[in-house]
Order: structure tokens, then C-alpha cells, then sequence
């Protein structure tokens, strides 16, 4: 689990923005731009039509740089990544051929209005839990391509994120447990893998206490009721880290968090975030 940078990795930037411009401009470029008078040029003003979180620049200025080194892209200094904006706000302006600005205008606004929803998205279920002491976690249920950005997005948020990839952790779930028990499995992992956290996938009590006895770092209650999860921290009483899943909404997730548990993780915050509303105004 990760609270790092609010900024993706520079090289996946590049490279899902390299994809998203070959969507667009294969084969034959941008043509109803080409209409446009090759000298002439604009300012436009990215402006945010709702209330929420803002992430996603770098891939605004990536998107320009790779459809023209020659577009500018300026940030008013209250709106970096992480940074609440309103309806209204100027986040930030791009300056260049028209264009160009006008062939990147989509690809821009498809990334911002993107991770800004889930950033946005992110930061409701954090205030959700606010004065629990849980910690908000993302998971592997994001768009394929975009795990990056999308993880950025939620610490943008305020959330943290979980296994990044499959090397990162030991995550022992149901399905691996097909004639393998808890026990086994949780051995099999700590000697093969001594510098990885091993965390398991719980369905009842009697897996928790299996899971924390085996050595366990992690559990995950999953689908467990508001009501159960006390009784399964008290059960746990310190030994290993415990996690919450499932189904969790805004409405539901307070009452999961009383319960005491570490973090709560939540796949909506990826896989059903609403895209944030901004537009690209062109100035006078």
C-alpha cells in the first residue's frame, strides 16, 4: 500500500497517450483541422464545469507535446493534481496552433475528465470514513492500460493504493485455495516469497483465525457484514493488517468503517468513477 506521488510514472504517461493519439489519428491525421488556416493560433482556457478533484495533467501536457512541441500548456497555480476546483474555475490554459490545440482538444479532456473522476470519486469515500482512522484503497479492477494513471488518480484523491501488479504482493483468494488450505498456502508463500506480504482472503471467522495463526500479514474480510467486522478485528487483536471488501458504497462504507478494520478497499473508484466535466473554451 502506497501514498506516493501524485503523479503517474512519466513512461506510462507517454505511453497511453501515444495509444490514445493513434486511436484518433490513424490513418490520415486530423482533417477537419486541416480546413484551419496553418497560421493561425489561440489561447484556450480548460475550465471545470463541477465541483470535485483535479488529476490528470501531465497526460494534457504530454497529449500536446506529441501533437505539437510547439503547444503550451500553463496550470494556474491553485489547480495541480489533488487540488479541489468548482464550476467555473480556470485550471489552466493552452496556447498554440489551432490546429493543433484543436486535434488534441479530446484526447486532453478524455484523460482530465477521466481522472478527475476518479479522483473525485476517491475523495468522497474518503470523507466518508473521515475521523475512522481507515485508510481507502483501490484495487486491481481498473481499465487495462491505465492502471498507472488511474492509481495516481486515486491518491490525488486521497486514497491509497494496493498491489500494484501480481509481483507486488501474495494475495491468496478463494480460488487458490482449491485443495490447498489456508495453512498450506500461507507456508508455501513466506518461504517462497520471504520478502512479500502474504495476505488471504477470508469468508468466515474460523478462515481469520486460520489466516492470522498461519502467519498471515494481511486478511481481507470479503463480504463480511457491518456487524461481523468488530468481531473479526477483535479476533485478529493486532497480529496482521485487516482489509475490507466488497460491494462497498458511499451510502454503506461508514458503517464498515466503525467496525475498526485498517483499510476498505473499493474497485468502484476505478472501474465506476463518473468522467469530471471540463470543457476547452476558446478566448477572444
Amino acid at each position: 500500500m502506497t501514498g506516493a506521488s501524485l503523479h503517474p510514472p512519466i513512461g506510462a504517461v507517454r505511453e497511453a497517450v501515444t495509444r490514445a493519439l493513434a486511436e484518433d489519428l490513424t490513418p490520415m491525421g486530423d482533417l477537419t483541422a486541416s480546413l484551419i488556416d496553418a497560421g493561425a493560433r489561440v489561447n484556450a482556457a480548460i475550465v471545470a464545469r463541477q465541483d470535485g478533484v483535479i488529476a490528470g495533467t501531465l497526460c494534457v501536457e504530454e497529449t500536446c507535446r506529441q501533437v505539437d512541441p510547439d503547444i503550451r500548456v500553463t496550470w494556474d497555480d491553485l489547480f495541480s493534481d489533488g487540488m479541489l476546483v468548482e464550476p467555473g474555475d480556470v485550471v489552466g490554459h493552452i496556447h498554440g496552433f489551432l490546429r493543433s490545440v484543436l486535434t488534441a482538444e479530446r484526447t486532453c479532456l478524455n484523460f482530465l475528465g477521466h481522472l478527475s473522476g476518479v479522483a473525485t470519486l476517491t475523495s468522497r469515500f474518503v470523507g466518508a470514513v473521515q475521523g475512522t482512522g481507515v485508510r481507502i484503497l483501490d484495487t486491481r479492477k481498473t481499465t487495462p492500460g491505465l492502471r498507472a494513471l488511474e492509481k495516481a488518480a486515486v491518491r490525488a484523491g486521497g486514497g491509497f493504493n494496493h498491489r500494484g501488479s501480481l509481483s507486488e504482493m501474495v494475495l491468496v483468494k478463494d480460488n487458490h485455495r482449491a485443495g490447498l488450505s489456508i495453512a498450506e498456502a500461507v507456508r508455501r508463500a513466506t518461504e517462497a516469497w520471504p520478502a512479500r506480504t502474504v495476505e488471504v482472503e477470508c469468508d468466515t471467522l474460523e478462515q481469520v483465525r486460520e489466516a492470522v495463526e498461519a502467519g498471515a500479514q494481511m486478511v481481507m474480510l470479503d463480504n463480511f457484514k457491518p456487524d461481523g467486522i468488530a468481531e473479526a478485528v477483535a479476533l485478529v487483536k493486532g497480529r496482521a493488517l485487516v482489509e475490507v471488501s466488497g460491494r462497498m458504497n458511499l451510502d454503506a462504507i461508514r458503517a464498515y468503517a466503525e467496525g475498526g478494520p485498517d483499510v476498505i478497499s473499493v474497485g468502484a473508484l476505478t472501474h465506476s468513477a463518473p468522467v469530471f466535466d471540463f470543457g476547452l473554451d476558446l478566448e477572444a
